[in-house]
Protein backbone atom coordinates (compact mmCIF):
# COMPACT_ATOMS: atom_id res chain seq x y z
CA UNK A 1 0.00 0.00 0.00
CA UNK A 2 1.43 3.61 -1.06
CA UNK A 3 2.34 5.80 1.57
CA UNK A 4 0.16 9.24 0.92
CA UNK A 5 3.52 11.56 0.68
CA UNK A 6 4.15 8.75 -2.20
CA UNK A 7 1.05 9.66 -3.99
CA UNK A 8 1.82 13.10 -3.74
CA UNK A 9 5.05 12.35 -5.07
CA UNK A 10 4.01 10.43 -8.21
CA UNK A 11 1.47 12.47 -9.09
CA UNK A 12 3.17 15.63 -8.66
CA UNK A 13 5.96 13.46 -10.92
CA UNK A 14 3.65 13.36 -13.88
CA UNK A 15 3.02 17.21 -14.22
CA UNK A 16 6.89 17.71 -13.78
CA UNK A 17 8.46 15.45 -16.14
CA UNK A 18 6.28 16.65 -18.55
CA UNK A 19 7.44 20.45 -18.25
CA UNK A 20 10.96 18.95 -18.10
CA UNK A 21 11.16 17.38 -21.41
CA UNK A 22 9.65 20.07 -22.59
CA UNK A 23 12.31 22.83 -21.43
CA UNK A 24 14.57 19.58 -22.57
CA UNK A 25 13.65 19.99 -26.19
CA UNK A 26 13.23 23.89 -26.10
CA UNK A 27 16.99 23.85 -24.80
CA UNK A 28 18.10 21.37 -27.74
CA UNK A 29 16.50 23.81 -30.44
CA UNK A 30 18.05 26.53 -28.80
CA UNK A 31 21.27 25.47 -28.75
CA UNK A 32 22.82 27.63 -32.04
CA UNK A 33 21.61 31.16 -31.68
CA UNK A 34 21.21 30.99 -27.32
CA UNK A 35 22.62 29.32 -24.55
CA UNK A 36 21.52 25.79 -24.77
CA UNK A 37 22.23 22.56 -26.88
CA UNK A 38 22.81 18.75 -27.13
CA UNK A 39 24.55 18.98 -24.06
CA UNK A 40 22.48 20.96 -21.45
CA UNK A 41 19.21 19.17 -23.22
CA UNK A 42 20.62 15.93 -22.39
CA UNK A 43 21.39 16.65 -19.05
CA UNK A 44 18.39 18.51 -18.44
CA UNK A 45 15.89 15.16 -20.74
CA UNK A 46 18.37 13.08 -17.73
CA UNK A 47 16.90 14.86 -14.86
CA UNK A 48 13.38 13.81 -16.24
CA UNK A 49 14.33 10.45 -15.66
CA UNK A 50 16.24 10.50 -12.66
CA UNK A 51 13.21 12.05 -11.27
CA UNK A 52 11.19 9.32 -12.16
CA UNK A 53 13.20 6.94 -10.97
CA UNK A 54 13.20 8.72 -7.22
CA UNK A 55 9.07 8.63 -7.12
CA UNK A 56 8.73 4.92 -8.61
CA UNK A 57 10.49 2.04 -7.99
CA UNK A 58 13.08 0.64 -10.75
CA UNK A 59 11.05 -2.47 -11.75
CA UNK A 60 8.00 -0.01 -12.50
CA UNK A 61 10.20 2.25 -14.74
CA UNK A 62 12.22 -0.84 -16.82
CA UNK A 63 8.81 -2.03 -17.24
CA UNK A 64 7.35 1.32 -18.41
CA UNK A 65 10.66 2.31 -20.10
CA UNK A 66 12.11 -0.97 -21.22
CA UNK A 67 15.53 0.99 -22.51
CA UNK A 68 18.84 -0.35 -21.96
CA UNK A 69 20.62 3.04 -21.40
CA UNK A 70 24.66 2.06 -22.19
CA UNK A 71 23.08 1.19 -25.55
CA UNK A 72 21.72 4.80 -25.69
CA UNK A 73 24.87 6.28 -24.86
CA UNK A 74 26.74 3.87 -27.45
CA UNK A 75 24.48 5.15 -29.93
CA UNK A 76 24.59 8.86 -29.15
CA UNK A 77 28.53 8.61 -29.93
CA UNK A 78 27.79 6.05 -32.83
CA UNK A 79 25.81 9.38 -34.22
CA UNK A 80 28.16 12.06 -33.44
CA UNK A 81 31.16 9.67 -35.19
CA UNK A 82 29.18 9.21 -38.39
CA UNK A 83 28.09 13.21 -38.57
CA UNK A 84 31.82 14.04 -38.37
CA UNK A 85 32.48 11.66 -40.81
CA UNK A 86 29.94 12.13 -43.90
CA UNK A 87 31.59 15.43 -43.92
CA UNK A 88 34.65 13.98 -44.92
CA UNK A 89 32.98 11.63 -47.41
CA UNK A 90 32.18 14.35 -49.23
CA UNK A 91 35.80 16.11 -49.33
CA UNK A 92 35.46 18.05 -46.25
CA UNK A 93 37.24 18.26 -43.12
CA UNK A 94 36.04 16.27 -40.19
CA UNK A 95 32.84 17.78 -38.30
CA UNK A 96 32.28 20.28 -41.22
CA UNK A 97 28.43 21.75 -41.11
CA UNK A 98 26.56 21.37 -44.40
CA UNK A 99 23.06 23.70 -44.38
CA UNK A 100 20.52 22.88 -46.36
CA UNK A 101 17.22 24.61 -47.06
CA UNK A 102 13.97 24.34 -48.20
CA UNK A 103 10.42 25.61 -48.07
CA UNK A 104 7.07 23.42 -46.21
CA UNK A 105 3.80 24.38 -47.30
CA UNK A 106 2.31 26.63 -44.62
CA UNK A 107 5.04 26.98 -43.27
CA UNK A 108 7.75 28.64 -45.41
CA UNK A 109 11.70 28.68 -45.41
CA UNK A 110 13.47 26.17 -43.34
CA UNK A 111 16.80 25.89 -43.01
CA UNK A 112 18.62 22.28 -41.11
CA UNK A 113 22.28 21.87 -40.28
CA UNK A 114 23.77 18.73 -40.10
CA UNK A 115 24.78 20.07 -36.60
CA UNK A 116 21.28 19.35 -35.27
CA UNK A 117 22.30 15.37 -35.42
CA UNK A 118 25.52 15.90 -34.22
CA UNK A 119 23.56 17.67 -31.56
CA UNK A 120 21.38 14.59 -31.25
CA UNK A 121 24.07 12.58 -30.68
CA UNK A 122 25.39 14.68 -28.01
CA UNK A 123 22.02 14.20 -26.58
CA UNK A 124 21.89 10.41 -26.60
CA UNK A 125 25.39 10.00 -25.31
CA UNK A 126 24.98 12.55 -22.31
CA UNK A 127 21.31 10.68 -21.50
CA UNK A 128 22.82 7.37 -21.54
CA UNK A 129 26.14 8.09 -19.68
CA UNK A 130 24.29 10.35 -16.47
CA UNK A 131 21.23 7.63 -15.93
CA UNK A 132 23.39 4.85 -16.22
CA UNK A 133 25.12 6.29 -13.77
CA UNK A 134 22.36 6.95 -11.62
CA UNK A 135 21.26 3.57 -12.43
CA UNK A 136 24.67 2.09 -11.04
CA UNK A 137 24.96 3.88 -8.15
CA UNK A 138 21.36 3.12 -6.77
CA UNK A 139 21.81 -0.50 -7.24
CA UNK A 140 24.48 -0.41 -5.10
CA UNK A 141 22.50 1.20 -2.20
Amino acid sequence: MLKINEVILQTVTKVVVFIILTLAIYLFFSGHNAPGGGFIGGLVLASSFVLMLLAYDMETIRKGLPLDFKLVGASGALIVVLTGLGAIVFGEPFLKQAIFSFSLPLYGRVEFSTVTLFEAGVALAVVGVVVTIILSIAEDV
